[in-house]
């Protein structure tokens, strides 16, 4: 077995054990928290057209995860959003891909994304990427800026949003917030725009949400990723407008780093924040996710967390007690006779995922049951075969050059894929 292998079955052993105990059973109507149970710092959400929520993190998971899921509860990994042929390279080469934002855009899913080394504020910047499909295959990526050539430091953690038929992004980390009009494609700055100011220096992870006529700035606050001493947590302003002004509930000001507190640490969870888009469940209701440490498991990482926000009277968004709940009703998803209910929603599906290094191939079963799987050459001759329980890896990195295409069976169904090794 190559040493590749052996880092990937590593890391795989890992996700495995930390999904399972994420999961909750069917028709449940109560979940637990973290919904994931792995690192994914920094999430990102959107549902898509297959009716699934595809989730992408910081790549503590190399070339950025993506998790799929029905409910917002119970989450598969389901590949990675580039491969090392396609992975962005044309500015900070060694940098890592921190805190992706991801959206559709005229027919497309568009992913911004931000590449930096820890602690060079000058030399990061912000690139986007597209794919016809969510979970994975996107191409194309390049640079929209770096810092030094914007004059603006730190500029990471990208954040879309479109609003009135035009398109804008917003940035910024502990440097200030900035915000600028990007095309109508959404691939590059929008000619003669130029970047406005909108808040001060006390925050980073931008998510702006209208809601009743306010856009609503919620922000990080504090150390991110120091585990028990992580002082991580999520405030907010709002404003008429966009581009601001933004104020806090007692009405100062946002470019000055005054901010009304949404969520705290609890003796449970350690640092929580970078919120997620927030969805709207079947019911009306709102969810956020958002990451923070295990105080049972720090080492574990930043795993995911979510919770509900309730639209106060005052028409600011509220989390119970501005502490991470450590479980409670479900999101309303999914319909039966056209009436949503409050239960997980399973996720029955065979996963095929390219190991990107490597000709390896990863299957993910929907449950514990014994499938098989089945390597066929484009001559319908079978070159390899085998079986496994809940997740296997196909060793096809020694099969010559060639169209082969990859069949699994199993007690919830088939699937296949057809694969091109070089």
């Amino acid at each position: 077995m190559s040493n590749l292998l052996m880092k990937y079955l590593l890391a795989l052993s890992l996700t495995l054990s930390t999904l399972s105990c994420a999961q909750a059973g069917d028709g449940a109507s109560v979940y637990y928290n973290p919904v994931i149970k792995y690192s994914l710092p920094d999430p990102t959400v959107i549902k898509a057209a297959d009716g699934y929520f595809y989730l992408y993190a910081t790549e503590d998971t190399h070339n950025v995860p993506i998790y799929r899921s029905k409910d917002l509860v119970t989450w598969r990994y389901a590949g990675t959003a580039f491969t090392d042929a396609t992975r962005p390279m044309d500015f900070v080469p060694n940098g890592g891909i921190w805190a992706p934002d991801i959206n559709y855009v005229n027919g497309k899913y568009v992913l911004y994304y931000s590449k930096s080394e820890w602690g060079k504020t000058w030399e990061c910047g912000i690139g986007v990427a597209v794919s016809d499909r969510p979970n994975g295959g996107f191409h194309d990526a390049h640079k929209l800026f770096i810092s030094s050539e914007v004059g603006i430091e730190n500029c990471i953690d990208p954040f879309f949003i479109r609003v009135d038929s035009c398109n804008y992004l917003f940035w910024g980390s502990f440097h200030d917030i900035y915000g600028v009009q990007l095309s109508d494609d959404g691939l590059s700055i929008m000619e003669g725009a130029q970047p406005k100011k909108i808040a001060g220096g006390l925050i980073e992870a931008t998510m702006i949400v209208k809601h009743d006529n306010f856009f609503y700035l919620i922000g990080s606050a504090g150390s991110c990723c120091e585990g028990a001493n992580s002082t991580y947590r999520l405030v907010m302003a709002r404003s008429r407008n966009l581009f601001g002004p933004y104020v806090d509930r007692n009405g100062g000001s946002a470019v000055g780093d005054h901010f009304s507190p949404l969520l705290n640490k609890s003796p449970e969870v350690y640092g929580p924040g970078h919120c997620s888009e927030w969805v709207t469940d079947d019911a009306g209701q709102t969810w956020m996710l958002y990451h923070g440490y295990q105080s049972a498991d720090v080492d574990a990482g930043r795993v995911v967390y979510l919770d509900k926000i309730v639209w106060g009277n005052d028409g600011w968004p509220q989390v119970q007690g501005m502490r991470p709940s450590t479980e409670a009703e479900v999101p309303v998803f999914g319909s039966q006779d056209g009436i949503s209910e409050k239960k997980t929603v399973s996720d029955n599906a065979y996963l095929i995922n390219h190991v990107s290094d490597g000709g390896y191939y990863r299957i993910d079963s929907p449950d514990n049951d014994l499938f098989s799987w089945q390597v066929y050459n484009a001559s319908g001759n079978m070159v390899l075969k085998g079986e496994s329980k809940k997740t296997a890896i196909v060793d096809a990195s020694m099969i010559q050059r060639g169209l082969y295409i990859l069949k699994v069976n199993g007690k919830t169904g088939r699937c296949c894929e057809k694969i091109w090794r070089q």
